[in-house]
């Protein structure tokens, strides 16, 4: 028996086989020529495979948000939570978030003996991705609530600085201390998130978060691509701002 504990952890996808971004954790690998390989993929939203193929088929798993999928010729079918798709053997198809959600699935393929591999083809088109009930009309404008954080009562801000911040690969940032509240998205790469006393999450592109003042932040540690994230740090006058480490 062998238990993992903590964040989940992964690696970029490789960039033949998927549009936009998504992250793979390996959960089990076959331990002969043949056997069952497990991933847990996370796509961020509007990410998606290419149009690829298995040797023996696949089974799709889904553990969090909401995605589509599709076989050749047929429609483009939404999965949520809780739902599996099984994939023939040889079954040209895609896979992905949807637009407006984040996705992750299981992924459980089995390995042929002959050591015959996965086949990838062609890019899924933004047409292709679409549904049938879905207009091809783009919005001039679009807007998504991505957070909406409540601070303490009359809490002051006289200025916003922003700051653009690099962690290099497989660095943690160690427990940390903000004088004041601070808010962040993620521009490229991803991380391991933990408020103190919290579950830890992974953050990756588009993904928003909120450090609250005076409140430890166990973990901030870029993965293997590291991590690259705009911060917003809400200040009082006269106030520049200011990280602690209590473990230094």
């Amino acid at each position: 028996m062998r238990i993992s504990r903590g964040a989940a952890t992964g690696v970029a996808a490789p960039a033949e086989w998927i549009t936009g971004r998504a992250w793979v954790e390996r959960i089990a690998a076959p331990e002969a020529a043949a056997g069952t390989e497990i991933d847990s993929v996370r796509f961020a939203p509007g990410a998606r495979t290419v149009w690829h193929r298995h040797p023996l088929g696949q089974t799709l798993v889904v553990t969090a948000g909401a995605g589509r999928v599709q076989r050749r010729g047929g429609p483009v079918e939404d999965i949520r939570v809780g739902e599996s798709v099984h994939i023939e053997p040889g079954e040209w198809h895609w896979h992905g978030a949807s637009p407006t959600s984040a996705m992750t699935h299981l992924a459980i393929e089995p390995i042929a003996q002959d050591g015959a591999g996965s086949e990838a083809g062609a890019a899924v088109t933004d047409r292709e991705y679409r549904r049938e009930d879905e207009t091809e009309v783009v919005a001039p404008v679009s807007r998504s609530i991505l957070l909406d954080q409540t601070l303490p009562a009359l809490y002051r801000t006289h200025r916003v600085q922003i700051r653009r911040i690099t962690i290099a690969p497989s660095q943690a940032a160690g427990l940390h201390v903000h004088n004041g509240p601070v808010f962040g998205s993620i521009e490229e790469g991803s991380c391991v998130y933990q408020i103190d006393g919290e579950p830890a999450v992974v953050l990756g592109a588009g993904d928003v978060f909120h450090e609250p003042e005076g409140v430890g932040i166990a973990r901030f540690d870029a993965q293997d691509e590291g991590v690259t994230f705009l911060g917003y740090f809400l200040l009082d006058t006269g106030q520049e701002p200011a990280i602690e480490f209590p473990d230094r």
